[in-house]
């Protein structure tokens, strides 16, 4: 005898026009809280930076009338200067090639330890140990942690002191304090941590057995590295790319500490307008900072999509 067809549950039946509007009321009421405080502390300021933006400005006051006052001082005399690049665009150049030399720098150590910590430390226990410890620099302010590096590249500082000692140099180096190299060092200090624990978030969740099954298939370490572990820990990667370079970006305290105040940077523009009292010109090299971040946030976020691969 042929089995009875089985009969649609509860929860085989489509939902009622009223049940689908309370689910969705649900839904909303549940993201509400978040998405205030996200409108509030961030959608906010960032509407009333590019209103600023456009308002007029003089010696003493804001306009609030709409002038692109604040853009067109940016970039004046650009050009004139053609096809030679001008202020802003030098010093934009200037900082992408810091925020480059960062980046890549930071990668590198941060991508190293991670795959220490994942595949070599075989122990739960000392990986969260040893993760943990990383997070010690973070016990004191980034300005102290910063401002150590003086003593130990000044012109009679101990790296100097150790060089000349040991007959490596005939006279103190002058570059190593004062210099894009020092802000570099400062910053790749600073950073690193932010590239560190994305990738070892990322690493961690691979199973061990694809990389035992490149080996047994002939694989190279480096193949296996380059083949199976890069790829699956490209989400890290690129997170840990995005707070960094958010970061390097718009820092200006760094800069011009570790520079001497000889360095410019986009963020020490923004700094210079404010104490200028050019609030307007502040925002709009704000907004057009903001612009060229998110442009290269883009670029990172076609490598891989993030909330797919997480």
């Amino acid at each position: 005898m042929a089995a009875a067809a089985p009969t649609a549950g509860p929860s085989q039946k489509s939902k009622s026009p009223i049940d689908r509007a309370s689910d969705q009321l649900l839904a909303w009421a549940q993201a509400l809280p978040m998405t205030l405080v996200f409108a509030f502390f961030f959608l906010l300021p960032l509407a009333l930076v590019v209103m600023v933006s456009f308002w007029d400005y003089n010696e003493y006051e804001m306009i609030p009338t709409f002038s692109g006052r604040g853009y067109t001082d940016t970039f004046e005399g650009c050009l004139a200067e053609l096809p030679n690049l001008c202020t802003i665009l030098k010093t934009y150049a200037k900082t992408l090639k810091l925020c480059f030399l960062v980046w890549i720098i930071t990668l590198t150590i941060g991508f190293t330890v991670a795959y220490f910590l994942a595949f070599h430390v075989k122990s739960k226990t000392w990986q969260i140990m040893l993760s943990l410890l990383c997070t010690i620099p973070f016990w004191t302010s980034n300005v102290i942690r910063m401002i150590a590096w003086i003593p130990l590249l000044g012109r009679n500082g101990l790296v100097n002191q150790g060089l000349v000692g040991a007959g490596i140099v005939d006279k103190p180096l002058e570059w190593l304090l004062y210099s894009e190299f020092s802000v570099v060092l400062a910053l790749v200090h600073l950073f690193t941590f932010f590239m560190v624990v994305p990738i070892f978030n990322s690493m961690i969740r691979i199973d061990k057995s694809l990389i035992e099954a490149a080996y047994d298939a002939g694989a190279t370490g480096w193949q296996t590295l380059v083949n199976v572990i890069m790829p699956l820990a490209k989400p890290g990667i690129v997170i840990g790319s995005i707070f960094v370079i958010t970061i390097v970006m718009g820092d200006f305290i760094t800069v011009g500490v570790m520079g001497g105040q000889q360095i410019a940077s986009a963020g020490k523009i923004i700094e210079t307008r404010l104490n200028a009292l050019q609030f307007p010109a502040a925002a709009a090299n704000a907004v057009i900072l903001l612009g060229v971040t998110l442009l290269i946030i883009a670029a990172l976020s076609k490598l891989v999509d993030i909330r797919k691969e997480l």
